[in-house]
């Protein structure tokens, strides 16, 4: 075999190499690859070309026809497939971008009220429909606000520091709402009906059935003429409404600082209506809040006439009312913001 013909041979041999990864590649990096190798600078085309002057004359415009031909080819297919990968890869953009404006819209998780919200604003919601407004106060309170407006002695457990935080000696974090009462009485007249939720804070041990912090709701009537009985009317309609008509409701005598005669309000147990279980320690009665008449001291503090005027306030647990709702046994849970529990409301 002469030189003439192994340098055809090789030609051709690098022409079909290229032709088949040419119709392989399904990258534009593969192509490209692809021409460095073959017809590149260093490539092997371009090398053979290179060899052409150590044929003699006669011999070299033979293959030097061959070897054009055959490179031209090759760039021509290359630019070929070039193109049909780029506007393939466009057509796929183009599908991926492609947006169907007609299809539904697609629903995404949406947030919901933290359980004891969701019950703060239904009991705000049932003394509003009541004509109870909503009034609200400070979160730090002075020790005139907190206690001695409302009739607590100096020497009442609740000023001692296990229960209360105090900043310093007289500001402290408010253990009740009741403090709200007393401001909207030195603001306004009678008739004063209210209602203040928000949150309170006491120095106790965390543990299922109490927190450090929690909510509350107060509300108190003053006008001339209110009695017990208002009271108790007002209290059975919220239980009513909240738990349902079968839930039944009693009065124990109890004792308040600032309200004489004081009572802690039951419920018939909404866990086993009434019969007894673990949740009711099998008495068949819950308590949820504390009321009575407000103390006349309470009326002097605020320049009201004790003789003249008469009302009522009462205090419920926002925790406590959830707990029985919803029959959840830890109060803990409400303030570990696990979304297990939370999507559950």
């Amino acid at each position: 075999m002469t030189d003439a013909e192994k340098f055809q041979q090789s030609l051709r041999q690098a022409q079909r190499e290229a032709l088949q990864k040419i119709g392989h590649a399904s990258e534009l990096e593969g192509l490209e690859k692809i021409r460095i190798k073959y017809l590149g600078r260093k490539g092997i085309i371009t090398s053979l070309l290179r060899s052409l002057n150590d044929f003699p004359e006669n011999e070299r415009p033979a293959l030097g026809k061959l070897s054009n031909q055959i490179k031209k080819q090759l760039e021509e297919i290359l630019a070929r497939r070039t193109n049909q990968l780029r506007e393939g890869k466009t057509a796929r953009r183009r599908e991926e971008d492609f947006f169907d404006y007609t299809l539904p819209g697609r629903k995404g998780w949406c947030g919901k009220l933290h359980p004891l919200t969701q019950i703060n604003d239904r009991i705000v919601e049932i003394f509003y429909g009541m004509g109870f407004e909503v009034a609200k106060g400070p979160d730090v309170e002075t020790d005139h606000y907190n206690f001695s407006a409302l009739n607590f002695p100096k020497d009442h457990p609740a000023r001692d520091m296990q229960d209360t935080f105090y900043i310093d000696q007289d500001l402290l974090l408010r253990t009740h709402t009741s403090p709200v009462q007393v401001r909207v009485f030195e603001k306004r007249k009678p008739p004063v009906k209210i209602i203040a939720p928000g949150r309170c804070y006491r120095n106790e041990a965390i543990n299922a059935r109490s927190f450090c912090t929690f909510h509350q709701v107060e509300g108190f009537y003053v006008d001339t003429d209110v009695t017990f009985a208002d009271l108790k009317g007002v209290l059975s309609a919220f239980v009513k409404e909240l738990f349902g008509q079968d839930v039944a409701l009693r009065f124990r005598a109890s004792f308040f600082p600032f309200t004489e005669p004081s009572a802690e309000v039951d419920i018939s147990c909404v866990i086993c209506g009434g019969n007894g279980c673990s949740v009711c320690k099998h008495r068949g009665w819950l308590e949820i809040l504390g009321a009575g008449m407000i103390d006349p001291e309470v009326f002097k503090a605020v320049g009201y006439d004790p003789e003249i005027f008469s009302g009522y306030a009462f205090g419920m647990g926002v925790e406590r009312i959830a707990m029985l709702k919803y029959g959840v046994d830890d109060i803990r849970l409400f303030f570990e913001n696990d979304l297990r529990f939370l999507r559950q409301f």
